[in-house]
């Protein structure tokens, strides 16, 4: 997904919020603030979001010496989602829909994203564990279903600490062998790293590889090769998060969106409203199992 004219606002709100939970220097604020309007002013708009938020971070990260400035609220909305598990795990087993239920469940833990949000806002995290079970989801359940059933290799693209411990939930309904969790390969906001699932109890459920990347979202080219070979041998991919849906959405592979469209930019690409559960497969996968709108879409594009 290319970067809109909305986007740049957010991208300096984003850095100002970061390097404050760093530092009260108002001199490196300024800095910061001066670079970055700088480099979006230079930025190649059809670039993602995400690759701008790599730049943002990577300049926070060397003004500051700090290379995880968000570790602190990482750790505590892990806690807070470990003490929340349990009850949840209830839910899902006593569901008449499980794999849908951990579905819902694991779209609500996408509200804890520190790039829309400066903090972790454990109100707004109840409130969408209560309206994951009633909201309409945006998707077609029965083609994630079936293609699960079906899939060989299965890679998850998780997104954020804290929200891993949802995709648990998520993960716990597929066939374990067969799935391999994907995440950063080094901090970037409060996006998941290897040490963030080891405090989820991810690796005892499924393999889990890192990406070799610092940016906010999945861009192959940054990614190392050892992911690259993973991303073209699955036959199924599941990627969580507006990060991964701005940099892979246009990607030809069977890939299925997972995330709550959290910004105005985001659902408007989608179509849908903001605060919307999405369930979205790729546009490429749609056209491929012969979906005569997508074809439609596709021709009035000139592709």
């Amino acid at each position: 997904m290319q970067t809109y004219l909305e986007c740049v606002p957010c991208f300096v709100r984003q850095a100002l919020d970061s390097v404050r939970l760093v530092t009260d220097d108002e001199e490196v604020h300024e800095r910061l603030l001066r670079e970055i309007l700088r480099a979006a002013s230079e930025m190649d708009l059809w670039q993602s979001p995400p690759a701008m938020g790599q730049r943002i971070h990577r300049l926070i990260r060397r003004l500051t010496g700090q290379s995880d400035p968000y570790r602190e609220l990482k750790d505590h909305s892990t806690r807070v989602a470990l003490e929340l598990y349990p009850k949840l795990r209830a839910r899902v087993h006593a569901s008449s829909r499980p794999l849908e239920t951990a579905l819902r469940l694991a779209i609500a833990g996408n509200v804890i994203d520190m790039g829309v949000k400066a903090h972790f806002d454990e109100p707004a995290l109840h409130e969408a564990i209560e309206d994951a079970s009633s909201a309409p989801l945006d998707g077609d359940m029965r083609a994630f279903a079936e293609t699960l059933s079906g899939a060989r290799r299965i890679l998850y693209l998780a997104d954020n600490a804290g929200e891993i411990v949802f995709d648990r939930l998520l993960l716990e309904q597929m066939p374990v062998e067969k799935v391999t969790v994907a995440v950063r390969g080094f901090p970037v906001i409060n996006d998941v790293t290897i040490a963030d699932t080891q405090a989820a109890g991810i690796p005892g459920l499924v393999e889990v590889i890192d990406n070799g990347s610092d940016a906010p979202g999945t861009i192959l080219d940054d990614c190392s090769s050892e992911f690259r070979h993973r991303f073209d041998a699955a036959d199924m991919i599941v990627a969580k998060g507006q990060g991964n849906y701005e940099t892979l959405n246009e990607v030809e592979k069977d890939i299925f969106f997972v995330l709550k469209a959290k910004c105005p930019v985001i659902a408007r690409d989608l179509g849908c409203r903001v605060g919307s559960l999405i369930l979205r497969r790729s546009r490429h996968a749609r056209v491929a199992a012969g979906d005569t709108n997508e074809i439609e879409d596709a021709g009035s594009a000139g592709l």
